[in-house]
């Protein structure tokens, strides 16, 4: 598969919609994340990120204009962790608790996911996407309807085991903007990861369209030691 260039792939796409990155830093030592949100309507671009625990959630900026909390408001990241192992959760909605209570349940990230599925928001019908972060290993997945038809679901699953080093897979909602907006499709897009956790977060941030960016969340966790390194941007301030 072609590594594409992170920056490119987001600065030539005015709407992916939300999107998780996962992979490996190029010094090799750093598990990275990052999540970011964007907006159309006034009540998707009133949000921002929230530390929570170990995790974060979305937040209402504005909380006169919030008109419906359904499916904006919701942690995109928690951390499961029991005596054997940790597991980094990152999705674009409330299924981040689904795979939490799996887990706790002792079962697995494909056995939650498969209890749900797409956005209920015609015509649109939002994919669902969600990752896992297990040391370096990671695992990437994609609920959507069948080329827009809500009668149908589609369920993929992705998983890398022991990625390269500047190495990381991206996937997002929408395939670019429309109306309806189109799903992605394929594959997720894998992508190079350079540098730092700034200077990866502003690669990121510096590349999202301007008038539809809200909110981004990023982590680099360094797996030999645990260190965790946090940053949000937010939009609104």
């Amino acid at each position: 598969m072609k590594t594409e260039q992170l920056a490119m792939l987001l600065s030539e796409n005015s709407y992916p919609g939300r999107g998780i990155v996962i992979g490996r830093s190029d010094d090799g030592e750093h598990a990275v994340i990052a999540y970011f949100i964007m907006g159309r309507s006034e009540n998707s671009r009133n949000r921002v990120f929230v530390e929570q625990g170990d995790g974060i959630r979305t937040q209402a900026f504005d909380p006169s204009k919030l008109t419906d909390p359904s499916l904006i408001i919701y942690a995109p990241v928690r951390v499961f962790r029991n005596e054997d192992t940790s597991v980094t959760i990152v999705t674009n909605g409330d299924q981040t608790d689904t795979i939490y209570d799996a887990f706790a349940a002792g079962n697995t990230f494909e056995d939650a996911l498969r209890t749900r599925t797409f956005e209920p928001d015609a015509p649109n019908y939002t994919p669902r996407i969600s990752g896992g972060v297990e040391g370096f290993d990671y695992k990437l997945s994609i609920l959507k309807s069948a080329d827009g038809d809500p009668s149908s679901t589609r369920r993929y699953f992705y998983e890398y085991r022991n990625p390269l080093a500047g190495q990381g897979h991206f996937i997002h909602t929408y395939r670019c903007d429309g109306n309806p907006i189109p799903s992605f499709e394929g594959e997720p897009e894998q992508v190079e990861l350079v540098g730092d956790i700034d200077e990866f977060t502003d690669l990121v941030w510096n590349n999202l369209n301007p008038d539809n960016k809200v909110s981004l969340f990023t982590r680099y966790i360094n797996v030999k030691t645990g260190e965790v390194q946090t940053r949000i941007v937010n939009k609104n301030q």
